[in-house]
Order: C-alpha cells, then sequence, then structure tokens
C-alpha cells in the first residue's frame, strides 16, 4: 500500500467518490433483500409444507373407520372324520387365521427380532429407526434401509392396499407418512394392544408359495399347524418376510438359510434365545424335511373327483340356497375362509382309489385314446383351431382306415401328434399352442352312497391318474347309455308300485316288435316262452321288459325316473337337426334314451330301492360353517321324498337278489352279505354297467370306451361288475351279516309261474307253483284257470302250435288253440289235427279252453294269407313236392 501523503489523499478521494458509494449501497441492498426473499421463500415453503403434511393427514383413513384385520381366507375341506383333506385357495386368499396363543412364543419373538426389535417399546414408529435409515440413505445413496415397523406394516397390507401399483415418489412419500401417522393413531386404541397387532401381522403376512400368514405357511412347508413349529422351523418362517420369493426355503434354501442364520443371531442378542437354544436350532438340518413335505404337497395340490363334484354342489346350492350370483359364490368358496365337511369316509375312498388304481383290476388289453388339438394362425393372422375329429379325418384320408385315435402305447400316440403337428404348420400355419391328452381305455366310474343318508362316501371318477383339478369325472359329467340297469327304474318299480304287476305276472318272451315296427331284440338267441317278472328281472329278458312298459305306458315309466332324480331325460327337445326328440317311448324300458345317464345319478335311484323306496338327494357335503363359525349351509338331513311304496322296494330288491345269485351279476358275489343288483349291458358293449347294494351302501360302476368304442374282449365286458366286486368286498370286510328285512306290507303266497295267478292243486302236481312275495295289497284273488306244462313249440308270429314245417317255430307254450298256417301235413295242407297241448289238455283238471285267447283280426288275416301262399306254392310244385316259401323275410329279424 502507498503510504505517501499523496497516496494517503487518492485514497481519501476515492472513499468520498459518489460513484462507488451508490455501487456499496446498492450491494448491501441488494443482498438484504435477497435474504429476506430467501428467509421468506424459506418460511413460506416451511408453511407450504406444513400445510401439505396437514393435508396429507387430513386425507388419512378416519382411524375409528378403517379395518386392519386381514382379509381372504383359504377355505378348508374335511372328511367324514374330521380330517383335513384339502384346502380351496383364490389368489391373496391362502390364509387360515389363527389366535396369538396358538401361536409359539418362538415364532412371535423371531418376526420381533428381525422385523422391528423396538416393538414392545415404541408408540407406532420407531424414531430410532427412522433416523438410521436416512443416515445409511445418506452416506450410502441407498435408500432401501427399512424403518417400517410391525404396525405400520400392518396398515400398509391391510389398509393400503394398492401400494404395490405406486408409480412415484409422491405417491409412496404421502402413503408413508399416512401410514406412520395412523400407527400412531392405531397403537392408542384400547382394543389394540401389542398382542393384538401382532396377532393380525403374523395372520396378513405374505410367505412365498401362495402363503398368507403363519399357519397356511407351517402346513405348507412342514405340514403341520403352527402351534408344533420349534424354534428352529420358526426361524425358515421368519426369515421368509424380508422378501418371500429371494428367501423362498423350498426353492432357494441357501438364501433362506443365510437369513435364518441372521434371525437366530438377532434372537440371541436381543435375549429372546439362550446360547444352548441357538447351538440346537442353527444345527437342525430343517431343510430336508422341507423337501420332503413339498414333495408330497405337490401330489396334493390337484384335488380329487369327490372334491371336485363336492365344489360344483356347493356352487349350485349358495346361488339356489343364498341368493349369490355365481361370481360371489366363487369369491366365498375360495376366499371366505369357511369350513366344510364332507361326506367322504376316508376309508371307503381309500379302498376305492386302490382298487380303481390297481393294474390287475383291469384287463391285459389296454388303450389309449389321444386327444391333441392345435391352435394356430394362418398367414393372415387368423386362428385356427384343429380339434382331436379333424386330426381323425387326416389320418384316415392318408388310408389309415378305421383310424379311431386309439393306440397301443402312449409312445406311438406322442409321435402322431408330431406327424399331424408338422402336416398343419406345412400349410402355412403357425402352432400357436398345442394341448395332449392320453387316458387309457376302457375308461371306469364309480359310486359309493349310504342309502340312509344320501351322504356319498366315495367317488371316482376316471381310471390314471388325474392330472388336473375340475377336469372330467365321468361319475358326475358324463352321460351314458345305462343299459338294462335301467330296466329295474323305469318298468318293473312303477309296474309293481301301481299294483298293475306282480313278481309273479307273466308275459310271453316271443318276437315283439315297437310300435315303428322295429323288432326288439334279445340278448341271446331264441326265445324263453312265458316268463315271469322275477325271471325277467334275473335274466335281463328285452322282450318282457318291453312288454311291460308298453302294459303300463311309457309315460308312466317316464314320471318315475323323472322322481327318482334323473335329471339327463327329456320329454320334448328339439335337436341341432331340427327333429324333436322324446324319452318318452317304449326303448326307456331298455334304457334306449337321449342323452344317456349320471353315474352317480343312477346310484340314487338304486340308493331309492334299497332305501325302502325313499329317494334322497345325492350329498357331498353335509355343513359348511362361515370364517367365524356361524353355519352358512345345513346338509345334513339332504331332500328327500318317498317314490316307492316300501312293498314296491323290497319286491324290486328281491328280485335283484336272484340277479346275483342265479342270474346275469353271479360275477359280482361274495360271502358275507346279503347282495342285490342290477348288471346293465349297451347294444354292440359299449357300455357296461352294475348298480347294486347291500343293507350298507350302494354303490354303481360303469366301464366302457371315451370315443364309445366297442368292447370285444371278455375281461373288458365284465370291468363294471369286476370294480363293483372289488370294492364292495372290501368295504364290507368287518362288517356284521344283515339281510334285507322283510317289511309288514308284503306277505308270500303260492303262486302259478305259468300264469301268475294263485296256484290251483294242478299247479301244484305240474310242478308250476311255487312261493312268492306280493304286496299285501296286490295278492292275486284269482285261482289258476288251467295250463300245461313240458316242451311245446310256438309259432312266432301267430302264438299257436308249430310244426317242423314252420319256419318261425321256437319253443314256448302256444296261447293261441289250432296249428299256424303254416304247420303242413305230409299233403301240403295246413294241419286241422289236434295238437299237442290239446291232447294233454283233456288229462288235466282246468285245462286250458281253446277259447280264451281267440285269435285277433289282424292274426287271423295274416294265417289266412299265409295259408293261401302255402296251398299256392303247394299246388304249383307238383305231386308228391312240397315247397315252403321263405316266410322269415315277412317279418323283421331280431
Amino acid at each position: 500500500m502507498d503510504y505517501s501523503t499523496r497516496g494517503i489523499y487518492k485514497k481519501r478521494a476515492e472513499l468520498n467518490a459518489k460513484m462507488p458509494k451508490f455501487a456499496n449501497m446498492f450491494g448491501a441492498a441488494f443482498y438484504q433483500a435477497t435474504l429476506i426473499i430467501i428467509i421468506t421463500a424459506g418460511l413460506a415453503g416451511c408453511f407450504a409444507g406444513v400445510g401439505v403434511f396437514r393435508g396429507v393427514l387430513a386425507s388419512s383413513p378416519d382411524i375409528s373407520m378403517i379395518d386392519v384385520r386381514p382379509t381372504g381366507y383359504s377355505s378348508t375341506v374335511y372328511d367324514s372324520k374330521g380330517n383335513q383333506t384339502t384346502k380351496l385357495v383364490a389368489t391373496n386368499s391362502n390364509r387360515i387365521y389363527q389366535t396369538i396363543d396358538k401361536i409359539p412364543i418362538d415364532l412371535q419373538h423371531a418376526l420381533v427380532a428381525i422385523e422391528d426389535s423396538r416393538f414392545y417399546e415404541h408408540n407406532g414408529i420407531d424414531i430410532k429407526g427412522i433416523f438410521r435409515a436416512a443416515y445409511v440413505g445418506i452416506t450410502t445413496r441407498n435408500f432401501s434401509e427399512g424403518a417400517s415397523t410391525i404396525t405400520q406394516q400392518l396398515i400398509k397390507n391391510n389398509v393400503f392396499t394398492t401400494w404395490t401399483s405406486e408409480s412415484s415418489f409422491t405417491d409412496k412419500l404421502k402413503r408413508k407418512i399416512q401410514e406412520q401417522f395412523l400407527a400412531i393413531q392405531l397403537e392408542k386404541r384400547d382394543d389394540m394392544t401389542k398382542d393384538t397387532i401382532l396377532e393380525l401381522y403374523l395372520n396378513t403376512i405374505n410367505l412365498g408359495q401362495n402363503t398368507l400368514g403363519v399357519q397356511a405357511a407351517s402346513l405348507r412347508y412342514f405340514n403341520k399347524p403352527v402351534s408344533e413349529l420349534n424354534l428352529s422351523e420358526s426361524a425358515v418362517i421368519a426369515a421368509i418376510t424380508n422378501n418371500p420369493s429371494r428367501y423362498n426355503p423350498i426353492s432357494h434354501p441357501d438364501k433362506n438359510e443365510e437369513r435364518r442364520g441372521k434371525v437366530l443371531r438377532d434372537m440371541l442378542s436381543q435375549g429372546f434365545i439362550t446360547q444352548a437354544a441357538y447351538d440346537e436350532a442353527l444345527a437342525d438340518d430343517v431343510y430336508s424335511r422341507i423337501q420332503t413335505v413339498n414333495m408330497q404337497t405337490e401330489q396334493n395340490t390337484v384335488n380329487t373327483y369327490f372334491v371336485d363334484a363336492m365344489i360344483k354342489q356347493i356352487m349350485k346350492d349358495m346361488q339356489n340356497k343364498l341368493g349369490y350370483t355365481e361370481n360371489q359364490a366363487y369369491n366365498m368358496l375360495y376366499s371366505g375362509g369357511l369350513s366344510i365337511f364332507t361326506t367322504q369316509d376316508p376309508d371307503i375312498q381309500r379302498i376305492c382309489d386302490e382298487v380303481c388304481s390297481d393294474p390287475e383290476t383291469y384287463p391285459d388289453k389296454v388303450e389309449y385314446l389321444l386327444d391333441y388339438q392345435i391352435t394356430a394362425t394362418d398367414p393372415d393372422g387368423n386362428v385356427q383351431n384343429f380339434s382331436p375329429q379333424m386330426m381323425e379325418l387326416y389320418f384316415k384320408d392318408q388310408g389309415r382306415n378305421g383310424y379311431d385315435r386309439l393306440y397301443p402305447s402312449e409312445e406311438e400316440a406322442r409321435a402322431d401328434t408330431q406327424v399331424y403337428r408338422e402336416y398343419v404348420e406345412s400349410q402355412g400355419y403357425t402352432v400357436v399352442n398345442d394341448s395332449t391328452s392320453i387316458t387309457a381305455q376302457p375308461q371306469i366310474s364309480l359310486t359309493v352312497t349310504d342309502q340312509y343318508t344320501g351322504y356319498i362316501k366315495g367317488m371316482v371318477g376316471g381310471r390314471g391318474a388325474k392330472k388336473a383339478s375340475l377336469t372330467l369325472n365321468r361319475s358326475t359329467d358324463t352321460m351314458r347309455q345305462p343299459g338294462s340297469t335301467f330296466k329295474v327304474v323305469s318298468t318293473y318299480a312303477p309296474a309293481f308300485d301301481t299294483n298293475q304287476k306282480t313278481l309273479a305276472s307273466v308275459s310271453m318272451d316271443e318276437p315283439f316288435n315297437y310300435v315303428n315296427g322295429r323288432p326288439v331284440s334279445n340278448w341271446y338267441s331264441g326265445y324263453k316262452g312265458i316268463c315271469t317278472m322275477r325271471y325277467g328281472i334275473e335274466q335281463s329278458l328285452n322282450i318282457i321288459t318291453v312288454r311291460t312298459l308298453t302294459d303300463i305306458t311309457p309315460q308312466l315309466g317316464y314320471e318315475y325316473l323323472i322322481k327318482m332324480g334323473f335329471t339327463t331325460l327329456v320329454d320334448n327337445e328339439v335337436l341341432s337337426d331340427g327333429s324333436i326328440a322324446t324319452d318318452i317311448t317304449q326303448a326307456l324300458a331298455l334304457g334306449g334314451i337321449t342323452h344317456g345317464v349320471k353315474n352317480y345319478e343312477l346310484n340314487a335311484a338304486y340308493a331309492c330301492i334299497a332305501n325302502s323306496g325313499v329317494y334322497i338327494e345325492p350329498a357331498f357335503y353335509t355343513k359348511i360353517l362361515d370364517h367365524d363359525g356361524n353355519v352358512l349351509i345345513d346338509n345334513t338331513q339332504p331332500e328327500r321324498r318317498q317314490v316307492l311304496k316300501d312293498s314296491t322296494a323290497f319286491l324290486l330288491t328281491s328280485a335283484m337278489q336272484d340277479v346275483i345269485s342265479k342270474g346275469t351279476g353271479g360275477a359280482v358275489k361274495f360271502e358275507g352279505q346279503a347282495l342285490a343288483g342290477k348288471t346293465g349291458t349297451t347294444s354292440d358293449n359299449k357300455d357296461v354297467w352294475f348298480a347294486g347294494y347291500s343293507p350298507y351302501y350302494t354303490c354303481t360302476t360303469w366301464a366302457g370306451y371315451d370315443n364309445n368304442e366297442e368292447m370285444n374282449d371278455s375281461a373288458q365286458k365284465a370291468l363294471a361288475k369286476t370294480v363293483w366286486k372289488g370294492v364292495m368286498s372290501r368295504i364290507h370286510e368287518g362288517l356284521a351279516y344283515k339281510d334285507f328285512v322283510q317289511p309288514e306290507s308284503v306277505t308270500t303266497a303260492t303262486a302259478c309261474n305259468q300264469s301268475g295267478m294263485l296256484a290251483a292243486d294242478f299247479c301244484k302236481a305240474s310242478g308250476t307253483a311255487y312261493t312268492e312275495f306280493f304286496a299285501v295289497d296286490n295278492v292275486p284273488d284269482t285261482p289258476c284257470k288251467g295250463h300245461l306244462t313240458g316242451d311245446y313249440f310256438v309259432c312266432a308270429l301267430t302264438g299257436q302250435a308249430a310244426s317242423e314245417t314252420c319256419p318261425l317255430r321256437t319253443i314256448g307254450t302256444p296261447l293261441i288253440g289250432g296249428w299256424c298256417p303254416h304247420s303242413l301235413d305230409a299233403f301240403g295242407n295246413v294241419r286241422t289235427d289236434p295238437t299237442p297241448m290239446e291232447q294233454a289238455a283233456g288229462v288235466l283238471s282246468g285245462a286250458v279252453d281253446p277259447n280264451a285267447n281267440p285269435v285277433t283280426d289282424a292274426q287271423a288275416a295274416a294265417q289266412q294269407a299265409l295259408a293261401d301262399a302255402l296251398a299256392a306254392a303247394a299246388a304249383g310244385a307238383g305231386a308228391g313236392t312240397t315247397t315252403v316259401p321263405d316266410v322269415s323275410q315277412m317279418i323283421p329279424q331280431p
């Protein structure tokens, strides 16, 4: 600096100059103004921040109105002995609530130690934790450090349920502020103790594998209730919470093990466990147990056929009985936390499963049915579906005549899927998706019911492994022709119940046509002549049954079937081709119906007979409780109605006992129980059945090809009976012998098996008298008027006696006097001499009156026409020559 006199003056002049003074003054003023603005802005910001903060708090939910209880609970299914069989779970509902007293203290402490070490000290938010997280975030620029308390997490999961979809920092900050505010408010509530908050939290948290809450997780990972978890297992559960995917003990056991170690160390350092407990838990090989349970669990994730059927019944009942929509019923069933008590008997179901899964049950001949479907797009992007039927047509076009998608092995079936796929692609299509289903054939189904309650005790809906839930259940979903099992329920039941027939009533097994002219065919060759109703049931006689239904009318048979619970019958239905279908026809007698029947409905009809004529709606469950333990639906007494008189039921049972003891059902017989039942086989052996019962249970079995192929192998034809005997014989092991009880409404009388009337002395002398059961109000009151026994030949066309020249001759008892018009003497003339029956008639008391069964006009006309034809043929043939025309061509053949 210049300290000379000149320098001093110069400096003084500068200081006194106007411009520098002005500049300095302006600078000072600007600084002051800037400072004021900054302070003002800061204050404004603070006030605005406070305002925003207050606004965020004001927009928080009202603490008095919020519900922090978790929602969405899995429903639990129990068998008839109280064992849990399965859980019904929708997304975000696999939760089973458990109170705090049933959650081990080690698990409580494990969660507190790893998630919120000061849980028992803070008032809802952890100030130390917040500052710690802030410090870590500032120093490392990683703000992932958590500071949420258990109370905050509870609110986040059960109040702010959309937090996973937050897209901005502002949204997250707003929710975090409200979360902390509500956490403080929540802990002030009298009903929210620390234990209550911890209980709600432990039932809320996501613990991987689609489990929510500690009970569901314990069952999934350890197959036991949470109350039985030890320290090591509790630490596994606690380790999952931070990141359920990363720390999943099944898919990432190594990561979970690391985290589990930290859980145990935190518990040790916080004084929750001792060193000895820590060492023991750390040494536990817990993950091998988890893997073992996982293998068992994955095998049981597919619902059984029984559960599938139960689900459908409950869905229907919720809509019909509770007024739910289908969507409401579904949500309640899968997310309502219901307790469902079923009718399934675990021992019976096990027997059913074992028999139906045993390869020894089935014939050696096994075929595999291929269902292969392709979804593809053409070059223009249009979607085209290729069905199994289209594949069938393709291979037939390739020269495989008779191709039916059946293969001797699964490998050959899969090879053809590749061939067909390559063909589709060669046509310019791009395959988007394809699905392959290969099932062993023939298939089976069965239902076992307690006839006195209507409770279904066991069910199998198909042969082979069940690969998915709610797939085809052949017991409840498919409709198959019932064959001869329908004879009892469609014909004999209404015939006896209306007193139009008795077991002793007789009918003629001879050529008989439906009203449309089509002949009724027998399953055996020839005809059996006069037969009782009992014998018709025992030997499953087609013509006898059709004639009986014709007598009582198909309308009556149809009405009884409807009362017996069949839902698949039609009285007037317009088919896709415009034609009208009805099941009110004579074919109803033999099970010839439009759509077929369902196994479990046929079983219910036979259970009705076994239950003295009382029909009970088949039941898959007895009771449903809601999440709070209140009864939602009580089905312990399913709907029931008296369809048949108890006398009718007993008469049918008696006849069906003969089916097993000496008729078509002998193959199902086993010792130690009274049994009754009926066989059923459709034309071409496409469906085979056995429906029957003991005094304990009713069981119906079916076998056949899913694609309606004919069964030619004898073992295949017998499969339904094989399965029935295999299941029922084991079910009855150890059960005391019971007989079918004769009701007071049934009595016995001596009847004639040639007339159905009360037996006369000559009936007893000729051996046609026998003791029969009758309803007390339907005992015949007329003695037999006369008949003849022995082997006679009858003309199938006219019912008269037939000689060796009659081409329609069959063994039987003539019901009309005289020879038929094609029974010729040595000269070619119609015979006029007494028939063998007429010759013997004079010897017996009460001989048959030739006029008792007069020839109808139509028969007389036919006789005359045939006689004229025969006479003309004889005249034209010359002396000594007899020419018999082929009259068999004049009527349809059976």
